[in-house]
């Protein structure tokens, strides 16, 4: 059977579900941070099959890499497995945030066709406490290598907190056995005051959480601690080249510092609006090791690509042709703009947000003012 190529990535997608239902409590967890688990499953305003067409090659000018995340567990429920399957109907590809505990999910998913399955990519969180304490450390290891004996691509990340620091030779154990590796590590960040100045979570000095991190040898944490308080003023082509995508409501914004965004589940017939951000609103790029990895600042990293970040080469964790599609830049299917283009779109956005910043000002004020007549 002649192998059958797959097709660049047009345009990355950080889809967002509003789920704060979870099978699990993590300390860790930015839900429980911000005191916001209410075991929610939201029901999608919209079908899997609307959202599909929605999403479509045509709208979208191309394949799509969509990454969804939950604010809880992602599968719970079972829209996003149907979600999943319109996706990569349409040829997009997808990767799915997951505690790997939901096995009926997985079942599931692992029947699609043979097709699909190849352009399906898991990121396995491994909340190794939680796991324990559930009796499901065994469920969760067969769960991933079920996805890869069918085809899937994966990885397997663990937070680094100040809660696993016990544990850390028994994961490293654990993970060779099961794995044959060790997990890359994900930096986890304090979720208050997150406009003034971003912290690692952990009683540590900055210097000791990376040191305890250096040990699992992850480029993943390697990188995000050096994009960590970085501030980006580069032009960026978020907006144009990826998005971040409530799957709720539909809300398309052009990145996370994005106030504004689109519709573009209501009408599907409706063009989507897609140009470049330009500045960045944000103390740090608040995901780098998904956008900059992908190039939506083309001339940043250009030897550091989203697959080197995430597998271990040497234990097959991404399929060969995944490993080919996610080492690849957005550059490859998109065009950069004139100089005088980006020019007028950075100091455009630079001026808007600082008349929203000043009008914000100006409304806080008159708060205070009527507070205090009152």
């Amino acid at each position: 059977m002649e192998k059958q190529l797959m097709e660049p990535i047009k345009r990355f997608f950080e889809c967002l579900l509003p789920v704060t239902a979870c099978n699990f409590k993590c300390s860790y967890c930015y839900i429980i941070q911000r005191d916001h688990r209410y075991n929610k499953i939201p029901k999608l305003k919209y079908s899997a099959e609307h959202i599909g067409k929605a999403l479509s090659k045509e709208r979208l000018g191309g394949a799509c890499y969509f990454s969804i995340c939950g604010a809880g567990e992602t599968l719970l429920g079972d829209q996003i497995v149907e979600l999943a399957y319109e996706l990569l109907k349409e040829g997009h590809y997808v990767n799915i945030t997951t505690n790997g505990t939901i096995t009926k999910a997985f079942d599931r998913i692992c029947s699609f066709p043979e097709g699909y399955l190849s352009r399906m990519h898991f990121a396995f969180s491994f909340h190794y406490t939680e796991l324990k304490k559930l009796n499901k450390l065994a469920e969760f290891f067969s769960n991933v290598k079920k996805v890869k004996i069918h085809g899937c691509s994966f990885l397997v990340q663990l937070n680094l907190t100040d809660t696993y620091e016990p544990y850390l030779n028994e994961i490293k154990d654990i993970c060779n056995k099961e794995l044959g590796a060790l997990p890359q590590l994900v930096a986890t960040r304090k979720e208050i005051n997150l406009n003034n100045k971003i912290e690692f979570l952990t009683e540590h000095s900055e210097q000791e959480y990376i040191e305890q991190g250096s040990s699992f040898n992850s480029p993943l944490f390697d990188f995000t601690v050096k994009n960590f308080n970085e501030k980006r003023k580069e032009f960026c082509y978020a907006g144009d080249w990826s998005g971040v995508l409530n799957l709720e409501t539909g809300l398309l914004r052009k990145c996370y510092s994005d106030n504004g965004g689109q519709l573009i589940f209501d009408d599907i017939s409706v063009p989507i609006n897609f140009e470049a951000i330009g500045c960045c609103g944000s103390l740090f790029c608040m995901n780098s090791s998904h956008f900059l990895s992908l190039g939506v600042i083309p001339d940043l990293y250009t030897e550091v690509t989203y697959a080197g970040l995430r597998n271990r080469p040497e234990h097959n964790w991404y399929t060969e042709d995944m490993n080919e599609i996610l080492s690849s830049k957005l550059s490859l299917s998109n065009n950069e703009y004139s100089k005088i283009k980006k020019a007028c779109i950075y100091y455009t956005t630079l001026l808007k947000r600082a008349f929203t910043g000043g009008i914000t000002k100006i409304k806080n004020g008159l708060k205070t003012v009527l507070r205090i007549k009152r």
